[in-house]
């Protein structure tokens, strides 16, 4: 069918009967606050969630919209009018009209009406069938910006789970955090400008910081438009990072406007639509600013309200699903929230109450949520129908007088019982202390509703610290949760700290460790495995973590990927820190591997019994590590690039140096592999921040004690792999630290070794040349306080080890060795080797051999293949194998006589070589070393340039030699005139023959003959002329001058002053920083100079190969006792936060902070000055009235006063002074007609819920006051109901005939029916019996079985709360008591063990439920000895006008928990059925009893003087 031209009058609805107007924008709600259930699988989720958002940006055209395309006519359907039944009333045009609303062509072609339908009415359940959706796809709203959304046109009768699954799964939207559903007005309405900024705002906020979901009712009118509009400056507010905010409108299909532009059978992709508010007439539009629609069809036209019955299962099918956020799952809360509204927003609010859904009324919007806040502060008992008429009166000005009488009676009934559940009720009231923002006011709402929920034990406090972390609301979790109220236990928080770092919540976790977690009972193994679990799936780290796991696959050729262990995280880490540590975590042997898992259902992350510590000490032969918490959450933290979190677990570290160290060098790795460039630069950013916090912590330290700061740097860090934080520093590159001057000196100290710093170099060459000047004081030595003086060979051992010694005399070593083959090369140089060139030879044997023990030498146990790599790394070793190589080479080419010249030519290739090899000793030197350094980066400059520079030489060398010179075949040649002349030519050696003024024939061969000479240009065969184009080779060679000259060279020059200018600012750093690699090297090398190192080489040999001694430790490692380790790192960790101190000062005084402070505290002063303006009225108001209250209190005791002593005879009437003025008097008792004084409810409250249990009748409104049968109520006409029970043997006669009434004996005994009332006699009204209690606006018998009373017994049994030792559990310093209570089949509450009394029974049949037979006979003796603490009338939901329920409640109290009674009451507990449970519960007012059974309890509680 088609549905364009759709056009049609709007039809009156049953909502909108009181106020002309389409209707209040509906709510509705599920029936209690979210609860929380256990996490089945948190990767799975994660997965999901990752894949929806995928679906969320799906390109047109690809497969997601093809799946699209046929998913929704497969699962979706729409409404039509299949059958045309003429209508009453016409169209807006006057055009006849079906039933339904549309005109006859807008029907199926086969809609005619058959004659089997001829005379009857039209029935939408017959005459309206489905048929797959034709509207759904992209809405796109012309004109706006290009607005788009999603769209779908949905039957009423769709099921729930559908739609979600389409919102979820194909429209790709997180599922909520919290789902507020905002209600009120449908028309438009005028807000104060402050009110009106301060709910957008806060409404945005909260959707914003939670991820949750508004749903309204979509069209660009009343409250629906403040939504729309609040979404709007947000996303013109807010940066692209901040992600949209999820707008549902759910609205009437049969009520948009323009909706023929939605029609699509394919799906609209986009569909365009046009926004037009001048033509709607009694139609909607959309708003633009909503994200999704939801457009309801039940197959009619105009008709208003549609949607509410949809909307109210989707709410509440949402409400009930499980979201995971952060490792748990939490069922999604709902809030209603009001604006303004008529009749229909009260039926909203009185169902979301009814329902447990909390509701935030917004004062100060108009009508309906004008009138409740006015009176929400009230007592019930003074909410009175004429306080509502009056209220009515005022707010609903333009439509007071449809205000019937039934209908205020009705309206006053509702206002109450909302009213009498404060707890669900929150009024945001502008300018209120407190609840300034309407987010907070939200929150508070679902915090206030969820603390006041009936609950077991402490659950309610978890729910209420979990929604706070899934919301991410800090300020609301300190100041709402974590209050005087609750004691919370560290481990009560492990689970919510767990999903706090899972789903990085910074300021959480900071929150937590203030509240008492201590990471070392928090970070276990499975802790670490189930955080690395749940990486998030972009994050790099997972990526690499999967690469392993996968690897580990293939070697031991498994079929399935290997659960994730500490050791494969390990791996990866080893990676990123480098070699020179140890695994973090080592992989365990299969066989003592204990198998641990988080355990399940419950998220408990610490493992009973054993620990990562214990777990890998048991064996003597095992790897031990120690097992740091927080070195742990930090590395979890910075893999993933979380820079808060792990600055919060940073300032928990000990070891922070080496942490930060760390940090950095992970970080840096991670960036070179990195492929996104924003992450990659806070990778960096990140590394640099951590290389400055260690710098911070090490300046501190080094300021306090240099010695000790030194041992910081060489000290061997268990926790991080057995380095040390030099190496780590050195490992990542980090040239600040190490060119710190604490660093440096400790490095100068090394370079110096036993000798003092003081010494000059000339002391040490003359000493060195002269060893006896050392028994002189030519030479001062290092000597520690309280020692001895350094014996002679003591000073000739210090002396000569000493790396500035060793390196002088390798120095002078390596001239010689220079000089003496260059002497050799030039002068000695013969056939047969002389004795000069043997000892080269002897020589350079000497540095294989040194070359060979610095290969070998691993004293970290790294391998051999690892060693190499490390070797051929450096830059210098790489040079001294090409030089060894080619020495070698030359050496074999001149043992061979035939070769002996090229022997000697390479020879003196390396010795260029070796002669280069000097540069790494001036790099010892301050002012060579920083040149030599710019002369490398140099060098990668020239590379470059050279590529540059041979694009041009061979353009121009091959066109030169292809216009001069014709089949030159001569290759030597070839490359002379391609490559050699024209990089010749850049240096000005420009070739004669390029032009013909220069020619010369004799210079050439004609040709190419001659080998010496090149072949000559073409010429004239006659006068041999050239007659190659001059002026084109000149041109040539003047763009080839051009650019090789002028611009490639000063581009060389250009990059050589950058380069220079670049290197020059970090010289310094760059030279400290390398100068640890030679100060390292000589620290281990042997002191004996080539060739004299072969005797220290042999002396090696001797002790590894025949002594199998271990290799001497000559790396710059310390490896300290326990007791100095851990001195130290107090130390350390103390100084730490003295420089936490000390950044948080500094960023204080920045002035960029300080102006952003100041700014802050002048919007806050500005702030409370208007709402001081804001608050001054109501104030000044509220004083006077309480001063109004006081005066007439007064009054009133004064006129009681002379009213006594007037009785008394004291004076005469006539001469009472008058007492108040008349006015005020007057005025107060106006006001307070109507209203009684402030007392408890005279009445019952339960037994007057509209909606009756376990049925659809609906009572008559019965307000308070109308409640007593003495008060008269003319309106009152309560309907009548009488359920009809299996067993008719128990129950009176269902109809109401007076026939069957006059049979009952009332107030006596009716054969075994006891219809006798604890209350005395009672009325008996046309034959029936009139509730003692007044009016419920319900006759008949109900669900009950009885006319009148229907008697009941309720045991309370208790028993005191013990600890294990058998001590009473005190509260408050009252005894706590435990209750047996029941949960019977098919109900979601708990009860007491008891019930209804059957004819002729003393034990009520769900009592017998509980007990076995052969003890009913014993617990009714303890009946008789127990205590009655209630006797009369129970306020039971079930009660009506005429039958009610009167019980008798028996405290049994056991005292001692050794009592006989009570181990045979617990050995006789049974359930006769399986879904029966039975529990002894902890008595207090939050336990979820029935209402009226709470009350009992309450009295025994107050009986026994216990806490409650």
């Amino acid at each position: 069918m088609s549905a364009r031209g759709r056009c049609a009058r709007v039809l009156p609805s049953e909502l909108n009967k009181v106020c002309p107007e389409r209707g209040d924008e509906p709510a509705t709600h599920p029936s209690k606050m979210s609860d929380f259930e256990v996490v089945p699988n948190l990767q799975q989720s994660s997965s999901s969630v990752s894949r929806s958002r995928r679906k969320a940006h799906f390109p047109a055209g690809s497969n997601e919209k093809e799946n699209l395309i046929s998913w929704i006519p497969e699962n979706i359907q729409k409404k039509e009018c299949t059958y045309f039944v003429e209508s009453s009333q016409t169209s807006d045009s006057g055009r006849i009209v079906c039933e339904c609303g549309y005109l006859r062509e807008q029907h199926l072609d086969d809609a005619a009406k058959p004659p089997i339908f001829l005379g009857k009415e039209w029935d939408p359940s017959r005459h309206i069938q489905e048929m797959p959706t034709d509207a759904f796809g992209d809405i796109r709203f012309t004109g706006l910006g290009q607005k788009t959304g999603k769209y779908v046109r949905v039957s009423s009768d769709t099921p729930p789970r559908v739609i979600y699954h389409l919102m979820t799964q194909h429209w790709g939207l997180d599922p909520p955090n919290l789902l507020i559903s905002v209600t009120g007005g449908a028309k438009n309405f005028v807000m104060k400008p402050r009110l009106k900024n301060i709910f957008r705002q806060g409404l945005v906020k909260v959707a914003q910081t939670t991820g949750a979901w508004i749903i309204t009712g979509g069209s660009h009118a009343g409250v629906m438009k403040q939504v729309g509009e609040a979404v709007r400056d947000f996303m013109l507010s807010c940066s692209h990072k901040e992600g949209d905010i999820v707008t549902i409108g759910i609205a009437t299909w049969g009520t948009v406007y323009n909706r023929e532009s939605l029609v699509c059978p394919m799906g609209g992709f986009p569909a365009e639509y046009v926004l037009d508010e001048e033509n709607q007439g009694s139609l909607s539009c959309l708003d633009s600013n909503h994200s999704h629609f939801i457009l309801v069809d039940d197959g009619t036209h105009g008709r208003y309200g549609v949607e509410i019955p949809l909307r109210t299962r989707l709410e509440k099918f949402i409400s009930e699903q499980t979201k995971v956020k952060g490792g748990v799952a939490i069922k999604i809360p709902i809030v209603c929230v009001v604006l303004e509204g008529g009749p229909g927003t009260l039926d909203t609010i009185y169902n979301a109450i009814t329902h447990g859904t909390p509701c935030v009324i917004v004062e100060g919007s108009g009508r309906v949520a004008d009138v409740i806040a006015q009176v929400a502060n009230l007592p019930v008992a003074k909410i009175t129908i004429a306080l509502i008429q009056s209220k009515l009166s005022v707010l609903f000005q333009d439509t007071y007088e449809l205000f019937t009488e039934s209908k205020l009676v009705e309206w006053t009934k509702k206002i109450q019982d909302i009213v009498r559940s404060r707890q669900l009720l929150t009024i945001f009231r502008e300018g209120k202390y407190g609840q300034q923002d309407v987010d907070v006011a939200i929150l508070q709402a679902l915090f206030k509703a969820s603390r006041n929920q009936d609950h077991f034990g402490r659950e309610n406090w978890d729910h209420q610290l979990k929604l706070a972390v899934a919301w991410n609301r800090v300020d609301i979790a300190r100041s709402e949760i974590f209050t005087d109220d609750h004691d919370w236990k560290p481990s009560d928080l492990h689970p919510v700290m767990a999903a706090a770092l899972i789903s990085n919540k910074p300021d959480f976790v900071k929150l937590f460790l203030e509240q008492g977690v201590r990471l070392k009972d928090f970070v276990t193994w499975d802790t670490l495995v189930y955080l690395y679990d749940n990486l998030a799936p972009s994050c790099l780290f997972h990526s690499k973590l999967q690469k392993v796991l996968l690897e580990e696959r293939e070697h031991t050729a498994g079929s399935k990927v290997p659960r994730l262990q500490m050791h494969h995280v390990s791996q990866v880490l080893r990676e990123l820190l480098g070699c020179s540590t140890q695994p973090l975590y080592p992989k365990p042997k299969q066989a003592e591997r204990p198998r641990l898992s988080i355990p399940v259902p419950h998220i408990k992350l610490n493992v009973q019994g054993s620990s990562l510590r214990s777990l890998y000490k048991r064996s003597p032969g095992r790897v031990t590590f120690t097992m740091d918490p927080v070195r742990d959450l930090l590395i979890w933290a910075v893999v993933q690039n979380r820079r808060e979190l792990a600055e919060i677990i940073w300032a928990q570290s000990q070891d922070c140096m080496a942490a930060a160290l760390a940090c950095s060098k992970i970080l840096k790795e991670l960036a070179k592999e990195e492929e996104d460039t924003d992450t990659t630069d806070d990778m960096l950013a990140l590394a640099e921040e951590y290389e400055h916090k260690a710098i911070g912590v090490f300046t501190d330290c080094y300021r306090k004690d240099e010695e000790r700061a030194q041992k910081l740097l060489t000290r061997v860090s268990e926790a991080w792999g057995k380095t040390t934080c030099l190496q780590l520093a050195l490992e990542a590159k980090n040239m600040n630290f190490v060119s710190h001057g604490g660093v440096q000196a400790f490095l100068t100290k090394v370079w110096w070794g036993k000798l003092s710093v003081d010494n000059g170099l000339w002391r040490v060459i003359t000493c060195m040349l002269f060893f006896p000047l050392l028994y002189t004081k030519l030479i001062t030595f290092r000597e520690k306080r309280l020692q001895p003086p350094m014996g002679c060979l003591a000073r000739l051992r210090a002396f000569f080890t000493a790396p500035i010694v060793i390196f002088l005399m390798n120095t002078l070593s390596y001239f010689t060795f220079l000089l003496l083959f260059a002497y050799v090369l030039m002068v000695d140089f013969q056939p047969a080797p002389s004795w000069r060139e043997y000892l080269i030879y002897f020589w350079l044997f000497s540095l294989v051999c040194e070359e060979t023990r610095q290969l070998l030498y691993d004293p970290d146990g790294l391998g051999i293949v690892k060693m190499a790599s490390l070797y051929i790394k450096d830059f210098w070793n790489k040079l001294d194998i090409c030089a060894i190589l080619v020495f070698i080479a030359g050496l074999t080419c001149r043992l061979i006589p035939s070769t002996l010249y090229p022997g000697r030519i390479i020879l003196s290739l390396a010795f260029i070589i070796f002669c280069l090899r000097l540069m790494h000793i001036f790099t010892v030197s301050r002012t060579l070393g920083p040149k030599i350094i710019i002369v490398k980066r140099m060098m990668k400059d020239v590379f470059f340039f050279l590529f540059l520079l041979a694009v041009w030489v061979v353009s121009f060398g091959v066109a030169k030699q292809a216009i001069l010179i014709h089949n030159e075949e001569r290759v030597e040649w070839l490359f002379r005139g391609v490559v050699y002349h024209s990089y010749l030519t850049i240096f000005g050696q420009i070739p004669s023959y390029i032009d013909g003024v220069n020619f010369n024939i004799d210079q050439c061969s004609p040709n190419g003959t001659d080998p010496y000479k090149p072949k000559c240009p073409e010429t004239n065969g006659d006068n041999n002329t050239p007659i190659f184009p001059e002026w084109l080779t000149v041109i040539l060679l003047c763009l080839y001058l051009l650019f090789t000259n002028i611009l490639l060279l000063n581009l060389l020059i250009a990059m050589f002053n950058y380069t220079f200018q670049q290197v020059q600012e970090h010289t310094d750093q760059i030279w400290k920083f390398q100068r640890h690699d030679l100060i390292q090297e000589y620290h281990g090398r042997p002191p004996a100079p080539p060739p004299l190192i072969l005797l220290s080489h042999l002396q090696l040999l001797l002790r590894r190969g025949l002594l199998r001694r271990p290799a001497t430790q000559h790396k710059l490692k310390e490896k300290l006792e326990k007791n100095e380790e851990a001195a130290l790192l107090s130390w350390e960790m103390y100084l730490k936060e003295s420089y936490l101190q000390h950044q948080q000062c500094q960023e204080k005084q920045n002035t960029e902070q300080m102006i952003r402070d100041i700014a802050q505290r002048v919007d806050v002063l500005a702030e409370l000055l208007d709402l001081d303006r804001v608050k001054r009225t109501g104030v000044v108001e509220q004083r006077l009235g309480s001063l109004e209250d006081q005066v007439h209190q007064s009054a009133q005791a004064l006129r009681w006063m002379m009213q006594a002593l007037r009785g008394n005879g004291f004076s005469p009437a006539e001469d009472v002074p008058p007492v108040g003025s008349s006015t005020a008097l007057g005025t107060k008792e106006l006001a307070l007609e109507g209203r009684p004084e402030e007392r408890q409810p005279p009445c019952h409250v339960l037994a007057r819920n509209l909606l009756y249990p376990g049925s659809h009748i609906l009572r008559f409104p019965v307000p308070d006051e109308k409640v007593p049968w003495e008060v008269d109520f003319p309106l009152y006409d309560p309907p009548a109901y009488s359920a009809e029970h299996k067993d008719m043997a128990v129950q009176d006669p269902f109809s109401l005939s007076l026939e069957s009434l006059l049979k009952i004996n009332y107030n006596t005994m009716d054969g075994l029916i006891d219809r006798q009332s604890f209350h005395g006699l009672y009325t008996v009204q046309d034959g029936l019996p009139l509730n003692p209690m007044g009016r419920t606006g319900l006759r008949g018998r109900g669900r009950l079985h009885c006319f009148g009373p229907n008697h009941a017994l309720h045991p309370v049994v208790t028993r005191w709360r013990r600890n294990l030792d058998g001590s009473i559990i005190r509260k408050s310093l009252k005894k706590m008591l435990e209750v047996l209570v029941a949960q019977y089949p098919l109900s979601d509450v708990w009860a007491l063990p008891g019930g209804s009394l059957e004819p002729g029974e003393t034990l009520p049949l769900k009592l017998k439920w509980i007990l076995r037979r052969e003890f009913w006979p014993q617990f009714q003796n303890l009946l008789k000895q127990g205590t009655e603490v209630h006797k009369g009338y129970l306020d039971d939901p079930r009660n009506t006008d005429n039958a009610w329920v009167e019980t008798v409640a028996i405290s049994v109290h056991f005292d001692t928990q050794h009592d006989l009674e009570m181990k045979r009451l617990n050995s006789f507990l049974q359930g006769c059925d399986p879904e029966l449970c039975i529990r002894w519960q902890v008595l207090d007012k939050r336990i979820p009893l029935h209402a009226n059974h709470k009350e009992l309890l309450h009295k025994v509680s107050t009986l026994l003087g216990a806490y409650y």
